[in-house]
Order: structure tokens, then sequence, then C-alpha cells
């Protein structure tokens, strides 16, 4: 129950202003990959409802059986129904100037802003969720979903996970509310729960509803701790920009990292991407390129080394790995230095009895080397051990490090393909990424350039790209094709 009187007579206030009650339907859960079936819109103004506008929406995809039957709302209903481009004029009109009010408000209008963005349209209006509300108004209640605030005040709707009628619900509620509480308390309430996501004071607050909401790479940019200088500092990937930036600022106030960040951050940049892979690629190119800061994890060196193993019985050679892997390459292990592949397989060879002198780690001379009089060699070095066997012993204690041989003649493209139906080509040889080309609206059109050359092909091997392609390229997936694009 509200702790305060009834306000009986209201002439302003933000509950009193403008607003739209939106609802909107979908193929799925996230914004920036699935779309809008129906959208309705309820305005008021001063606790009246001034109108009431929806239509289903044909999303130009199937929407799965699941969501089917949750909403009601079949293939066969949006078949006919316009696409949002032929809705999006009147929606950002009937929108416009007025708080945007839903149920999860951040979902809806998620939703809407993307798809306007879709259309070319840049939309930003103040927000208010009713489930926040609720939860400020009625601490008390145990549950604040749509069900749950329909029985807790009586509010009526004709079909649920409907757009129209859930967004009459919410009018129903909102006119509940101007009338159960006194305008200074539900102003109060709507200024905390349509708070925005706060930043640093030196960066701009538009941040916030510019950041879009899809798959891609950010860079922070700043200087020492007084934020002076304005010096890459860190790269990071997102498969949502806004989400994942945010995070950074709000989660300043818990570690030391995060707070320095917060700190020295003076301007954010980004590059959108067409889904997962290609933010993996670019940042860790990016890292290795131009190493900020406070990257760690993927400021891998310019050299990798790898051990080389002779079939016919000869030790193994230790060699630098340059640019993208050549077919059929029997190599093992990736190794920073030289130093570090040499004291791994002094390691290896002292757990397993191999002999340092037949693997070329030791000097050689006559007769037995020092850890086979200490029962450390099984010996190969005295004939012991045959050559054969123990080059199989070798190559059997270093298959789990083997590198992955490259299954294709040449260079090939990875296509990904966004939410917004941007189509990225992602050009990958012996398992390095060589670089990213837009490619064109149709699945046989060319992209729009084809540069990628010799001088993509970097002298160094990229093992933080090696290990990516491992994990997306699949053998015979649809998703490949011959690079450069046959004419």
């Amino acid at each position: 129950m509200a702790a305060d009187s009834p306000a009986t007579a209201r002439r302003g206030g933000l509950a009193a202003g403008p607003v739209a009650f939106v609802d909107v339907e979908t193929t799925g859960g996230h914004p920036a990959w699935h779309r809008i079936t129906e959208i309705a819109i309820v305005a008021m103004s001063e606790g009246r409802v001034e109108w009431e506008w929806s239509s289903l929406v044909n999303p130009g995809c199937l929407i799965p059986p699941s969501i089917q039957r949750l909403t009601g709302i079949s293939n066969e209903m949006v078949a006919a129904a316009p696409p949002f481009a032929e809705l999006a004029d009147e929606i950002e009109t009937r929108l416009a100037g007025r708080r945007f009010v839903a149920h999860n408000a951040r979902f809806d209008y998620g939703f809407v802003r993307t798809e306007l963005r879709r259309t070319g349209r840049h939309f930003v209006a103040p927000l208010a969720c009713t489930v926040r509300l609720s939860r400020e108004l009625y601490p008390e209640a145990e549950r604040h979903n749509l069900d749950a605030l329909i029985a807790r005040h009586g509010l009526d709707c004709s079909a649920r996970h409907r757009a129209l009628p859930d967004a009459q619900v919410l009018a129903q509620l909102w006119s509940k509310l101007i009338a159960a509480w006194p305008e200074a308390t539900l102003d109060a309430a709507l200024e905390r729960v349509g708070r925005r996501p706060s930043l640093p004071a030196h960066l701009p607050a538009e941040l916030i509803d510019d950041l879009p909401e899809s798959a891609g790479v950010y860079r922070f940019y700043g200087g020492d701790d007084a934020g002076t200088g304005d010096a890459l500092i860190y790269v990071g990937k997102a498969k949502n920009l806004r989400e994942r930036v945010l995070a950074h600022f709000m989660g300043a106030t818990r570690d030391a990292k995060s707070q320095r960040l917060a700190a020295q951050t003076r301007r954010i940049e980004w590059t959108e991407t067409a889904g997962e892979l290609g933010a993996l690629l670019l940042e860790a190119k990016l890292v290795r390129e131009l190493q900020p800061v406070y990257n760690r994890r993927l400021r891998g060196g310019s050299e990798q080394w790898s051990w080389l193993i002779d079939d016919a019985g000869g030790p193994p050679r230790l060699q630098a790995l340059e640019g993208p892997l050549p077919r059929d390459l029997d190599a093992f292990g990736l190794y920073r230095s030289a130093r570090q592949a040499k004291t791994a397989l002094v390691q290896l060879a002292r757990e397993h009895k191999l002999c340092l002198r037949v693997l070329g780690l030791e000097s050689g001379g006559e007769g037995s080397c020092f850890a086979y009089q200490i029962g450390r060699c099984g010996g190969a070095c005295v004939g012991a051990e045959s050559p054969r066997k123990h080059g199989l012993r070798l190559k059997l204690l270093l298959a789990p490090l083997k590198l992955r041989s490259w299954p294709y003649p040449g260079a090939i493209v990875v296509e990904e393909t966004s939410a917004l139906g941007v189509r990225h080509w992602h050009v990958v040889e012996g398992w390095q990424y060589l670089g990213t080309v837009v490619a064109g609206a149709d699945g046989d059109e060319a992209p729009q350039t084809t540069s990628i050359g010799r001088q993509d092909r970097a002298s160094g091997f990229d093992a933080d790209a090696y290990r990516i392609l491992c994990r997306h390229i699949k053998p015979q997936a649809r998703n490949l094709r011959p690079w450069p694009p046959r004419t």
C-alpha cells in the first residue's frame, strides 16, 4: 500500500507528462539477432489516454514454434504484414517527445531502437521500466512480472503476450499509480528508475545512446592516471558493444584495474563486426600490433617457434614460424621463444626418459649420455632403444601439441552475416587471418574490395588467430569459399 496520502489533483510532474506505453512481440530475446513481429503504442498525457496504435510486423524470417505458442502470432499472420521499415516513420513520429514506458523497458526499447537504426534513424528517449517502478513503490511484494501486477492492481488484459493488450495494461497501471501516490513520491521513483547508466564525467553523456547493441571491438584511449594524453590503453571485444563498454564503468568501484581504466579513459572508439568471429580476430590483431598497456592475455610476441619432427628418425628441428602455415606441416607446440621451446622439450625428456643427446639438446660424445648413467634415459644413445622407437615415443608425447594441418590448397573466406544483414568475408590462409572485406548484399556477389594480398601475410605467426580459427572453422561448413572469389 502507498505510504503517503493519494494525490487528488495533479498539474505537472513526470508521471503526468506525455508518455508512450510500448510493447513488442519478437522472434527471440536479443535485439541484434531477432526481429519484431508486433508493436503497440498507447499514448497518455495528464493521466488520460490520447490514442492507441498497433500493427503486426513482417520480421523477414520464420517465427520459432515456441514463440508462436507463447504469443499466438504465426508465420501466416505476419506474411502480409508490413516490414518494420515501412512503419518506421509512423513509429518514430508517435514516440517523439514522449517518455518510453515498458515492462522490462530495456528489452522493448532495445528492439525498437535497433529496428529504427536498421532504417538509418537514431532514436533516443527517456525511459521508465514498470518492473523497476513496481519494485520501488511496492518493495514488500514478492513478484513484479506483468501477471503479478495485473492480479495485484486489478487490471484488465484481453490477451497476454499480444502487444496492444499488454500496452493497455501498462496504461491502466500508470493511471492507478497516479491516483495512489503523491506527485512528489511518484516523480522521485520515476527519477530513480529512469536513471541512466553512469559514465565518468570526462566522457560524453551521449555515448550511452551512441553505443550500438551489436558485436564488435572497442578501444579506450587515455593516458596517465589524470587521463592526459591520447594513447590506446585497452582493446576489447563484445557480442553487445553497449553492454560490455558500460560494464567497464559500472564495475569501476569493484576492482583497482577498472578504477584505473575509468580514470584514464578519455575517448572511446568502436568497430562493429558481423559477429563474434570478426570481433575475436580484430581484437587479437589490434592487441598484437598495437600492444595496449592494459591487455595481457592476447599480447603475443612477434615470434612463434615450433618443433618439426623428421620421420627418418633424425632429431627434432626447432623452427620459427613465418606467416601462414604450409599444408601438411608436421609441427608440434607453439612457443614464444627458442629458449622456451627447448626448456619444454628438456622437461618432457626428463619425465619420459628420452635421450637429450639424440634429441640434439646435449652435446655429443662417445658412450652413454649422463642421463642414462643415472637411470633417466631409456638408452637410445647406446642402442638400448632403437631410433625408430625413440622417435615414435617422442611423436606420441608431442601429439597433443601438434598443430592442425591446413586442409585447403590456398586461402579461403569465412563468411559471417550480422543481424542487420551486413556480410563480412574473413580471409584466412594457413590458419592466419589476413583481413576482412565487406561482401555484396547478395550471396553470390563479389565483395566491395579484394585488396588483401601479399602485404597482409605478416612475417610472424599469430598464435591467437590460429587458436581462434581452429575453434571456428568447421570442415565442409556452408560459410566457407575459396579466395580470391571466382568470377
